[in-house]
């Protein structure tokens, strides 16, 4: 056997809380994992144990305080190694930017507080993909270094098991691929991976790791692997293999690795079906990370200007469920049926925790206006209640944008109003549109135009009979044809029988949008593929479409119009309500899908007209290039596609509010909608019968918005316009009483349109706040930041793609400091 290179052996026991069993089942195997681990230390003094995952320490902590004190005395001995840094091992290219950052922010300040040391090596064995911004993420948390097992080599060619992963802003982490698998239980297997692993190091001139112990369900090493280890250590010569722990390998290699290749790209495909199984987990999931951050952010903007109690303590509980959630057989979509249910709770205590801080602080906020003066000086001091039925007199109607930028957007005051004004009396646009209820003649509401300052709010008077006269016409939408929709920016055509788009006209730079028919719903057959889609890279084998349409006119102005597309496949029906608006040269489409197919997909298709494209998709707090061959991508809020239109360069941005999973093949843009896989279906047709479960069945309701553009995404403002899709503003409808705040707030100015303050919070030291910024086009720019509300005004450089963490301290005499996502 070769002894020219080095093996550490790492001893570990993949857990997952959640698979085939459900979170209980696993916070005991976690005990019982940990205990092994525990005997096993105290058996073979040599013996160190390595363990990821913050949840399983914190479970251990509250359940079996003893256990966890000895825990903490390994540590500190050296014997046991804590990684990962992260709250559980998380699906890698779902949860958004701001959950990595929470990840690693609660993980690693949580190890600090119990152990009195951070993870160094980042680490997420069985994760089915990783993406391209995770090296700057781990760097800025203080892990140099990153372990992962997945893609296969059959999956994605990489230059070794060794190598530096760069992201785009040029951070940099040592990475290590895991050959074989992170498991191993018999003594012979243990023995067949030692040896197959020096083979490898052999190979490729370096030294390596080879992990062993039993996993998935926990176990970790037994007896026997460590025996048989020993047995092999004694027929060696030197300490050719050792028993070690991921940080130690990687500091051994100190001095080694300058000459490594560098890989700068996302680590993809494996279970490409995970991207879109159970629409459910990921529709959630989306909507409680914006909630929470919007509720930290107007939270913190109570605390700070009425001194409202901040809920620090309520919103990491809140957190903890969501990060808990992002496991990545949970979030992938392949656990069993049972395991959705719990994820739905959690989500539902995230959710209303955040919506009740939300509340709580739109409230006080709103309570404190004084809406006495300007516009409502007529107004008696003693009427402190609602004069809805004073038909003359306007009612305050507080509107609050928790984003970063001033924007305008359409509100819905959920009664029929004849006039809208701003804080200022200027008459504002309005539309009376159908309500959620039917109450009688009771079912109609009122939406206006409003904008609304970043990070602040807006007072807007609403009347009930005070009609104004508007100086600012514009050309109405033509509405001519029942199936044509047609405004100063663009014409919309749907085909009446299919319902798909047959012409999408961009009347500003004189360009037909799509070659072709667009939102073409297509059927694909994944009857060969098992829930994660072991060994398939792309879904393209259509067996059908969506038809037999109606199209009917909805809506008619005077702000948008809407087209409501009602199409069926066998028992399935898709509905979708194509909106046009006065303002915007956009198409948003708000869909109501009853899936009733099993074993099959549905894919949105989208042909976009233009040559050589570029397909772009946003990463957790970044974007990515990818080819455009058709390969099933993971993606978030929004997907580009650019390329040559003559001369120039066209193209066509889809954004969305739930969706994941996308493919592009050349110019046609399809993004995947639902997938009608058998839950934790592992091994596909060999064992499925009449019990299987079907996911995705019934009812979903999603959005998406259609975005045609010159030049690229960044001229777009994509990412801006895909926030918004999001993130809703919040209305609060007032009464009348003097109060300390104005009718009109800005809370936050940035110079720069390309960096966005994705977060404003408490630090978790209570000594200041914390604004979180990150740099959306890929370029590099000095930006000018001032939040009037803290007194506070800066300047900051970013690199492309770079996330800065500012410490913004409570005594004003202290400067403002870029910090870590550790806020240290």
């Amino acid at each position: 056997m070769n002894k020219r290179h080095k093996i550490h052996l790492i001893g570990n026991a993949h857990i997952d809380p959640v698979w085939l069993w459900r979170w209980q089942e696993g916070y005991a195997e976690v005990k019982a994992t940990f205990q092994s681990a525990l005997d096993r230390i105290k058996e073979f003094p040599d013996f160190i144990f390595t363990s990821a995952c913050a949840a399983y320490y914190k479970w251990v902590e509250e359940n079996d305080p003893v256990m966890f004190e000895e825990i903490r005395s390994r540590v500190k001995e050296g014997r046991w190694e804590i990684v990962g840094g992260m709250w559980i091992q998380p699906d890698c290219n779902i949860p958004s930017g701001e959950s990595f950052a929470r990840h690693v922010l609660y993980s690693q300040r949580y190890f600090m507080d119990k152990f009195g040391k951070t993870a160094k090596v980042g680490y997420n064995v069985d994760s089915f993909g990783h993406n391209g911004m995770l090296p700057q993420i781990l760097k800025k948390s203080g892990m140099d270094y990153y372990v992962f097992q997945r893609p296969g080599d059959h999956e994605k060619t990489l230059p070794g098991n060794v190598f530096w992963w760069e992201s785009p802003d040029g951070s940099r982490v040592l990475a290590f691929k895991i050959p074989f698998s992170y498991t191993s239980k018999g003594n012979h297997e243990v023995k067949d991976k030692i040896r197959q692993t020096f083979d490898l190091a052999e190979e490729q001139d370096i030294d390596f790791m080879c992990f062993y112990g039993v996993g998935n369900h926990g176990g970790g090493p037994t007896i026997a692997n460590i025996k048989a280890i020993k047995e092999m250590q004694k027929q060696q010569e030197g300490d050719s293999i050792v028993f070690s722990s991921p940080k130690r390998y990687f500091e051994s290699l100190e001095g080694k690795t300058n000459d490594l290749p560098t890989v700068n790209d996302d680590l993809q495909h494996h279970a490409s079906g995970c991207y879109s199984a159970c629409w459910q987990i990921k529709a959630d999931n989306r909507k409680a990370e914006h909630r929470l951050v919007s509720a930290e952010k107007l939270a913190t903007i109570a605390r700070q200007l009425l001194n409202y109690p901040y809920p620090g303590k309520e919103l990491r509980t809140a957190w903890e469920k969501v990060l808990f959630n992002h496991f990545h057989d949970i979030m992938g979509g392949c656990s069993i049926k049972e395991a959705y249910d719990d994820a739905k709770e959690f989500h539902g205590w995230a959710l209303h925790t955040a919506d009740w801080i939300l509340n709580g602080a739109v409230q006080k906020l709103s309570w404190a206006v004084d809406t006495m003066s300007t516009g409502a000086k007529h107004r008696s001091k003693e009427s402190h209640w609602s004069l809805w039925e004073y038909e003359q007199k306007g009612t305050p109607f507080v509107v609050f944008n928790p984003l970063s930028w001033e924007r305008k957007c359409h509100v819905q005051v959920y009664a029929v109003v004849k006039g809208v004004t701003d804080h200022e009396g200027n008459p504002l646009p309005l539309q009376v549109v159908r309500a959620s209820r039917t109450n009688g003649e009771d079912k109609w509401s009122t939406l206006f135009e409003a904008v609304i300052p970043a990070f602040g709010y807006r007072v807007f008077w609403v009347y009930r009979e005070k009609e104004f006269e508007m100086s600012d016409r514009t050309e109405e939408v033509k509405t001519n044809q029942k199936n044509v929709l047609e405004t100063p920016y663009i014409r919309l055509e749907l085909e009446e029988h299919t319902g798909y788009i047959k012409s999408l006209y961009d009347k500003r730079y004189d360009r037909e949008v799509f070659k072709g028919r667009g939102a073409v719903p297509v059927v694909i057959d994944i009857n060969r593929c098992d829930t994660w889609a072991h060994g398939i890279f792309e879904f393209a084998d259509e067996i059908g479409r969506f038809a037999d349409a109606t199209v009917k006119l909805m809506e008619n102005g005077p702000l948008r119009w809407t087209l409501r597309v009602t199409s069926r496949y066998n028992d399935s029906i898709l509905r979708q309500d194509f909106i046009v608006y006065r303002d915007k040269p956009e198409i948003e489409v708000r869909v109501k899908l009853d899936w009733r197919e099993k074993h099959k997909m549905l894919k949105l298709s989208f042909p976009v007209n233009t040559e050589d494209p570029k397909a772009y998709y946003e990463i957790p707090y970044g974007y990515i290039e990818r080819p455009t061959n058709g390969e099933e991508e993971p993606g978030q809020q929004w997907i580009d596609v650019t390329g040559k239109s003559g001369e120039e360069e066209y193209g066509l941005s889809i954004l969305n509010d739930s969706k994941y999973s996308f493919g592009i093949l050349g110019n046609d843009m399809r993004m995947t909608v639902a997938n009608g896989s058998v839950f934790a279906d592992h091994y596909g047709q060999r064992y499925r019968d009449d019990w299987c479960e079907f996911q995705d069945q019934g009812v979903q309701e999603f959005r998406y918005v259609l975005v045609p553009h010159k030049g690229g995404f960044q001229d777009a403002q994509i990412v801006k316009k895909a926030y918004e899709l999001n993130v809703s503003p919040v209305g609060i409808m007032e009464t009348y009483h003097e109060g300390p705040l104005p009718q009109s707030m800005e809370g936050i100015r940035i110079s720069a349109d390309h960096i966005i303050a994705a977060v404003f919070k408490r630090s978790e030291d209570n000594d200041g706040y914390v604004l979180r910024c990150y740099e959306t086009s890929g370029k590099a720019v000095k930006t000018d930041i001032k939040l009037p509300m803290l007194q506070r005004e800066w300047s900051a450089e970013f690199g492309k793609c770079e996330i800065k963490t500012f410490l913004i301290p409570d005594d004003l005499s202290k400067p403002v400091e870029e910090k870590n996502l550790l806020e240290i």
